[in-house]
């Protein structure tokens, strides 16, 4: 049976009024009585109902945190930022993920509300923006990797169209004419960085090639197969602009599979800069987010909020760079690529 706060009273010789100023860390407990109280909560088990708790002093700790796909590891480096800052603030972190589809996302973030947090932080979010403002109603809100005109909600994002130009400039410096986008379909962040690609190709004299896609490896997956359908070997996309790391990886794994070489037939760029990114035998060339400090950032965004500091909407907009790994070549006179 799970221990109770009056277990551990028992177990302390105090009462339970006084478990409960330890439990909520009141400086109104000498050292002495909160080292017993300490002590026999961890001999007994015993840990905090952290909503019980929230409900009793009417004001919670509690931070919900919607990711859009589990799968991502960008999720998880802004959830990183999130929890490093949540922690030593005192705050606990809910998650849970709407899987990249609407109507689930819905019924997530109501989840979420049900817990009465403190505040929601959205990743990327897919919901409708009213179901956004009406959360927000209820709670402070701050959207990650999506825009907003809501007053009251704040947003952290990158410059999707500054990033998707450095991978275009980069492809175009090497010497490559025929570059394709696999966009991100509808995904949160997609349209800028796919504004992004079309300026930056029409700014070098290309004529920009988008493909719809997904922001998943079976996207970029899919896209490729698309490219190789429509295009001869002799006309097929020398270059290769991802929605993100993800979709790069679905990307490679159809061209190899066809028998190209990455990058000796095609150069790929993502976006993200995710630790799968950086793994030796991938190695791929991509847009770097400053993933943790987005993270961190939507902390102190929703914070602030939460504290009643301030009541005009946060806008960061981060700039993104470049990271040159071995997926992108120089493109030679034959038409290959020179490594």
């Amino acid at each position: 049976m799970r221990p109770t706060m009056e277990d551990v009273a028992a177990r302390a010789g105090v009462s339970r009024a006084l478990v409960s100023l330890v439990m909520r860390n009141s400086p109104k407990v000498s050292d002495a009585r909160r080292t017993a109280v300490l002590r026999a909560a961890e001999e007994l088990g015993y840990q905090p109902h952290v909503m019980a708790r929230s409900l009793a002093s009417r004001t919670s700790t509690v931070l919900g945190v919607m990711v859009n796909d589990l799968r991502n590891a960008f999720f998880a480096d802004v959830v990183e930022g999130l929890d490093a800052a949540a922690q030593a603030a005192g705050f606990d972190l809910v998650l849970n993920t709407g899987g990249r589809s609407p109507a689930r996302e819905g019924n997530a973030l109501r989840s979420l509300l049900s817990f009465r947090p403190a505040g929601v932080i959205l990743l990327s979010p897919v919901v409708p923006a009213s179901a956004i403002e009406a959360a927000a109603r209820q709670c402070p809100v701050v959207l990650v990797s999506r825009t907003s005109r809501a007053s009251g909600v704040d947003t952290v994002n990158d410059d999707g169209e500054a990033g998707s130009a450095l991978a275009v400039d980069h492809l175009a410096g090497l010497g490559h004419r025929r570059i394709a986008h696999l966009d991100g379909g509808g995904a949160a962040g997609a349209a800028q960085r796919r504004r992004g690609f079309q300026a930056a190709m029409r700014r070098h004299g290309l004529e920009p090639i988008v493909v719809r896609s997904e922001h998943t490896d079976t996207g970029g997956e899919k896209s490729v197969r698309e490219l190789l359908a429509t295009y001869s070997r002799a006309e097929l996309p020398t270059g290769l602009v991802a929605g993100n790391d993800f979709n790069a990886v679905g990307a490679i794994s159809a061209l190899e599979e066809a028998g190209l070489r990455v990058p000796e037939d095609v150069s790929v760029v993502g976006y993200d800069n995710t630790s799968l990114a950086a793994l030796r035998h991938l190695s791929l060339t991509t847009v770097d987010q400053p993933r943790t400090e987005m993270g961190r950032l939507a902390f102190e965004a929703l914070i602030e909020r939460v504290r009643g500091e301030r009541t005009e909407p946060v806008r960061h907009l981060l700039h993104p760079s470049l990271v040159v790994r071995a997926t992108t070549a120089e493109m030679t006179e034959t038409g290959g690529a020179r490594r």
